[in-house]
């Protein structure tokens, strides 16, 4: 007689702590709420978006989740460790294990032509994305336990350039070579490091910069007929996450329906 008791599959991630940084807004949300649906219990931060973050959590736990929410702006350099140390607080609170994800996911769009860049908005976007990254990745790396998933964003602008991204390409082409040497300096950890590039994305910040045309217009250029959604972003780094993907490591995963 066959069993009629429905199968139950485990979340992937019960017992592990996450880390994302800019998690309250846009695509951090969604990376939030998808690691917490999997189980993780996560802590975010966020820069100035206090009232986000505070209904980010509600609606984590609304869902059964568990998350909680940290103040970071990226370029208080001497934070990191405090960050980091109240995090694994907060895990030991939750019941998980340790840290076991950190989606390095915060950052700041700059447009601007080569000519009309000065030194003040070079150093303001590189402190912020390539040094921001750089320190999570360390103090990952630091507080992390062995067999860990370390993730970072970056953009489809690295591979796709477009007029005016000099600075913010270029700090996030940083971005992409902090995380491969980092994947061959932790693997003997079974730490594995990747980066997601996002194409054109479906947020606050990209309807302000861009027009219904312009969106139209990279919408049609991809395979798929649409630009991308926090969500498919976010699903990505669920797969990446997760303990099966041991093997997968050092990559750079352009995640753009097929536009490039």
């Amino acid at each position: 007689m066959a069993n009629s008791t429905p199968t139950v599959f485990a979340r992937p991630l019960a017992g592990v702590g996450a880390l994302v940084t800019g998690g309250s807004r846009g695509i951090g949300r969604a990376i939030t709420t998808r690691l917490a649906a999997d189980g993780a219990a996560v802590v975010f931060t966020y820069s100035t978006q206090a009232q986000a973050a505070e209904e980010l959590v509600a609606e984590v736990t609304a869902a059964g989740g568990w998350a909680r929410s940290l103040q970071l702006d990226l370029r208080e350099h001497t934070r990191f460790d405090d960050v980091f140390t109240t995090a694994e607080q907060a895990f030991g609170e939750a019941g998980a294990r340790g840290l076991g994800v950190v989606v390095a996911n915060a950052g700041v769009a700059a447009h601007a032509p080569i000519d009309e860049v000065d030194g003040h908005e070079w150093d303001r976007v590189m402190d912020i994305n390539a040094k921001g990254t750089f320190l999570t990745v360390q103090h990952a790396a630091a507080h992390m336990l062995d067999g860990g998933r370390i993730v970072t964003i970056s953009t489809i602008g690295t591979a796709w350039p477009s007029p005016g991204e000099a600075v913010y390409a270029a700090s996030k082409a940083a971005v992409e070579q902090i995380s491969r040497v980092a994947s061959r300096e932790l693997g003997r950890r079974g730490i594995t490091v990747n980066t997601i590039c996002p194409g054109p994305t479906d947020t606050d910040l990209l309807r302000a910069g861009a027009s219904p045309d312009a969106l139209d217009g990279a919408a049609a250029m991809t395979a798929l007929g649409r630009i991308g959604q926090p969500g498919d972003i976010a699903d990505l780094v669920a797969i990446l996450a997760h303990p099966d993907t041991r093997w997968l490591t050092g990559q750079v995963i352009r995640a753009d329906g097929g536009l490039t």
